[in-house]
């Protein structure tokens, strides 16, 4: 494919935002080029969770049967053990959606199905190998993208390049940091069957794991205090293997798969955002307008969420040539509400349960609104719409373009 000098709407970035705004804008009949910094999708621990609300979308593209056709774990319901409590904190089988569970799939699964539709539409364009390094402006308004392969002009310009987006920079708009007292250490453990099935968290004095179970092998979540990293991982790992066999004494013959600091990756965890998401010609959605803290798991479906809003609300002004900044700021007047919501949520959680967690020293026990969720199965249904669906989900809008 010969690379197009120029295009309707240039993408940067082929993350969940990216792909999903231009497989849906394509489907409108838009010109697209998204572009991938690197030549495949392949990351490890990247956001693996795809939530009821993106497996709505899924639905209303026709795509969902084919898409749960793919390799896949389901998570229905959540729990906790925290110090001798056991606690039930989520039920997705009480929420009104089509799939009542979270799918576990590698992100690069994801991307590479939303991908092989995509392609299979003429104005779609996927450049990998192909960083954006910057803008190009006329009389202040952004006319397209600098890469590391050549100048793209277009007419919209979306920065969907992550939390250290390059493009956002370019862009010069103020970012505000929410702050983050933690980070996550990534690994993998060996799952047996006689292992417990849900995803659940593991709490005791000073230390808190998070557990998903992808059949074979239990993904694990550390959490530490910011900037821990580098004094963990000074020492022996066998400080690790045993922090996590005090946690889950199940995975005691097992913790020692993990040999070396290079099975364990670091997620620096980063809460920010934009005040203002765009500029005249350009627009920055998903991490690169909000970055996310992993708690729920959340990031990847709000950043399709802004995707579909996206679309819905940008392919009739693409498409007629009449796109403005006002069009633009709708779409942040759509999705900025919806994401504050989860951003104090994650804030507080983080900065008055789990810093709280990682400092004490005295025996934990479940809070009464826990045990509540424990002895009084409706209420699991809250929580889990908070988590799987969250506030104000899109529906896909705009139409399929013949």
């Amino acid at each position: 494919m010969t690379t197009p000098l120029t295009t309707t709407c240039c993408i940067a970035g082929g993350g969940p935002a990216g792909m999903m705004a231009g497989f849906l804008l394509a489907r409108a009949g838009i010109d697209v080029t998204v572009l991938e910094k690197h030549g495949d999708f392949l990351r490890d621990f990247r956001g693996d969770t795809v939530h009821p609300s993106t497996l709505e979308v899924m639905h209303e593209l026709g795509l969902l049967d084919e898409f749960l056709q793919r390799p896949h774990d389901e998570i229905v319901q959540l729990s906790a053990q925290i110090g001798d409590d056991h606690v039930q904190v989520a039920d997705f089988g009480r929420i009104n959606t089509r799939c009542k569970f979270i799918a576990l799939m590698p992100q690069w699964d994801f991307l590479d199905f939303i991908a092989e539709h995509a392609r299979r539409l003429p104005n779609f364009h996927l450049l990998m190998t192909t960083a954006a390094t910057g803008l190009i402006e006329e009389n202040g308004t952004v006319v397209g993208v600098r890469t590391s392969t050549g100048d793209i002009r277009a007419k919209l310009t979306i920065a969907a390049d992550g939390r250290h987006s390059v493009l956002r920079e370019a862009a010069g708009l103020a970012v505000e940091d929410r702050g983050a007292p933690i980070d996550v250490l990534w690994f993998r453990v060996a799952r047996r069957p006689t292992d417990p099935i849900d995803a659940f968290g593991r709490v005791d004095t000073g230390h808190m794991m998070v557990m998903l179970n992808r059949t074979t092998y239990w993904q694990c979540a550390y959490i530490i205090r910011k900037g821990g990293a580098d004094a963990l991982k000074a020492g022996d790992i066998g400080v690790l293997q045993g922090s996590v066999r005090a946690l889950a004494p199940f995975l005691a013959d097992r913790v020692g798969e993990l040999t070396r600091w290079d099975d364990v990756k670091l997620l620096t965890v980063t809460v920010d955002r934009l005040r203002r998401w765009c500029r005249p010609g350009f627009l920055a959605i998903g991490d690169a307008a909000h970055a996310m803290s992993p708690i729920g798991g959340v990031g990847i479906n709000l950043a399709i969420q802004d995707a579909v809003a996206t679309a819905n609300l940008l392919a009739r002004p693409l498409r007629d040539g009449t796109l403005t900044v006002g069009d633009l700021e709708a779409v942040q007047r759509r999705r900025e509400f919806p994401m504050q919501v989860i951003q104090a949520g994650q804030v507080f959680i983080q900065n008055q349960l789990i810093d709280r967690i990682l400092t004490s020293t005295g025996k934990l026990h479940a809070p009464w609104l826990l045990k509540a969720l424990t002895s009084i199965p409706a209420f699991r249904g809250l929580p889990a719409r908070i988590v799987g669906v969250g506030v104000r989900p899109e529906h896909v809008a705009v139409t399929e373009s013949r």
